[in-house]
């Protein structure tokens, strides 16, 4: 702070910015109060009686620190940073923990440089996590390595902010060296530990590791409490575990400040119809948790747990991100200050610059030519079946005895075939398996977005239109496309890295939305994403069963059961 700025805060002189009768959610305290807050620069340099150069009169309204989501995957959200960015802010967002390995995943260090350019010279605050698996198991075929040389080589641009998800859970549990390695370079650390428990879950605290996004029910959100993680309270678009969570909080009265609130993957239009960060805090609050409780997960807590020091609160020497509100329950803003300055307006549109990208990420498909005698499935008694759970990423390994034909699988009853192709043109595997719970009936659905090696997955009743459905993603350079009768009914071109795109000229809202009921004309279950709940059936470190490039992986085995 300068003479200038404790002058101010003194009183002595006049703030550049007032903030008047703010009712403001004290974080610390955990209650309302009434007050002017002074800013001066980026900073909130006094909260008490103040008199300002400007003076917004907030009289009957109420001011709340900008909200953070403390884990999140831009290239989820089907567009480039900066656009998802300008969807987000008017939410109330003003910082993000975000790991990029989607697209680090597909083209290495070219994508990080891609995602780190995105966020320079912007107001929002964006910090990147290093990709901690890449691959995330070794068994699959992604598009590039990312490990310990080309995170100093990331470190030495002062590009990277912490580890991201830690998911290869045995490497870590076997002290692997380069693991081990991995870890050492940083001291925030991401969890990603599905299923493990006791002693197994003490063992992943010890080697450092901070958090988790992964539970699913209160329990296991309590276990990692009680061993000192910071839990981070996912509500997504495929996973939402709010409700489970935070009814826990509220039934066992559980202190909250060890709890986040995160998104993880959230689809464009679901911002849209529901928010961000704010929609967790607004079903916190329909819950039970007291407002200002709720408000600290999303601000105060996130920012105590990444060690941003002046960040979360309004207080003095505290960066002025905040939101104003004139409904605390229902947490919709209407202004937007990040550092000091207003970036949104209600009624105001909200733009960053835009820019492009480097070629090679637009060139990314590279599918071999395939047929019909790929597509093929030879069944036996007992075979592993990956089971929906709506609601769920989290799969159950079902035992069946499928219909077959001459010895091959024949999709009926809700049985579907589904196929991972290998798309980064390194040796073109193909794995066929059977998924029950999608609900899909005459037609294919065909996405590049595939966690976490993102090659091109694919589920359908009959092999012709799963073909189709290649054939067009291949034309495309990438995204969702939608089949029936061999031909597309939609397709929605995701050409940076197959994963999203920067055109805005492409309605991705629309697009999706309009698949989706499509999806769901054609028999897709109502509360299944088909596409996103796709894109996590080839993830190999989310239990139960999975299906990647190199076969069926059953993920507690940790082996291939086809």
């Amino acid at each position: 702070m300068d003479r200038e700025q404790m002058q101010i805060a003194e009183g002595r002189k006049k703030a550049p910015l007032v903030f008047k009768n703010a009712v403001i959610a004290d974080v610390f305290t955990g209650r309302l109060r009434q007050a002017d807050v002074a800013v001066a620069g980026e900073y909130i340099v006094g909260v008490g009686s103040y008199s300002g150069e400007e003076e917004v009169d907030l009289t009957g309204k109420f001011l709340i620190p900008g909200l953070v989501d403390a884990h999140m995957h831009f290239e989820s959200s089907l567009v480039s940073p900066r656009l998802f960015l300008e969807r987000i802010v008017p939410c109330g967002t003003t910082t993000v923990i975000a790991d990029p390995h989607e697209i680090v995943n597909v083209a290495g260090m070219r994508g990080l440089e891609y995602m780190t350019q995105e966020s320079r010279g912007i107001a929002p605050r964006v910090h990147w996590m290093a990709p901690s698996c890449v691959p995330a198991n070794a068994l699959e075929t992604n598009g590039a390595d990312f490990g310990p040389s080309e995170m100093r080589r990331a470190l030495r641009k002062d590009s990277l902010f912490g580890l991201g998800e830690v998911m290869d859970i045995p490497s870590v549990l076997a002290c692997d060296p380069e693991m081990m390695e991995k870890l050492s370079m940083f001291q925030r650390i991401d969890g990603h530990a599905p299923g493990v428990t006791g002693k197994s879950l003490n063992a992943y605290r010890l080697a450092g590791i901070a958090t988790d996004h992964e539970c699913s029910t209160f329990e296991q959100a309590l276990e990692r409490v009680e061993l000192g993680f910071y839990v981070q309270i996912r509500q997504g678009t495929a996973a939402r575990n709010l409700d489970a969570i935070v009814s826990g909080i509220v039934r066992e009265k559980l202190p909250t400040d060890r709890f986040l609130f995160c998104t993880d993957d959230k689809h464009l239009d679901d911002v849209r119809k529901n928010g961000h960060i704010n929609f967790c805090v607004r079903r916190a609050i329909e819950l039970g948790l007291r407002p200002v409780e709720a408000i600290r997960m999303a601000t105060f807590n996130p920012a105590q747990a990444y060690g941003l020091k002046n960040q979360g609160a309004i207080a003095p020497g505290y960066l002025a991100d905040l939101a104003v509100l004139s409904d605390l329950s229902l947490v919709e803003p209407e202004e937007v200050y990040i550092s000091g300055q207003r970036v949104w307006k209600k009624g105001e549109a909200y733009a960053l610059p835009n820019h492009g990208c480097n070629p090679f990420l637009k060139r990314t498909v590279k599918l071999p030519e395939l047929t019909k005698e790929q597509l093929k499935l030879p069944v036996r008694p007992d075979f592993p079946v990956i089971g929906i759970i709506p609601g769920e990423i989290v799969t159950k390994k079902l035992l069946m005895d499928p219909p077959e034909q001459d010895g091959y699988f024949t999709p009926v009853n809700g049985l579907l075939k589904i196929a991972v192709v290998e798309r980064h043109g390194r040796n073109g595997h193909v794995a066929v398996g059977i998924v029950s719970g999608i609900g899909l009936r005459g037609g294919a659905i065909g996405s590049t977005i595939a966690h976490d090696s993102h090659n091109l997955i694919l589920v359908g009743d009959n092999d012709e239109d799963m073909l189709a459905a290649a054939k067009e993603l291949q034309r495309c350079q990438g995204g969702y496309t939608l089949v029936s009768g061999g031909k597309p009914l939609m397709t929605l071109p995701l050409p940076i890295g197959g994963l999203f795109t920067n055109d805005r000229k492409v309605n991705v809202e629309e697009i999706a939305a309009r698949m989706k009921e499509m999806a769901h004309g054609m028999g897709v279950e109502e509360g299944i994403d088909p596409f996103m709940t796709l894109s996590f059936l080839s993830l190999p470190v989310i239990p139960e069963l999975r299906i990647i490039d190199a076969g069926i992986y059953d993920v507690t085995t940790g082996e291939l059961v086809r």
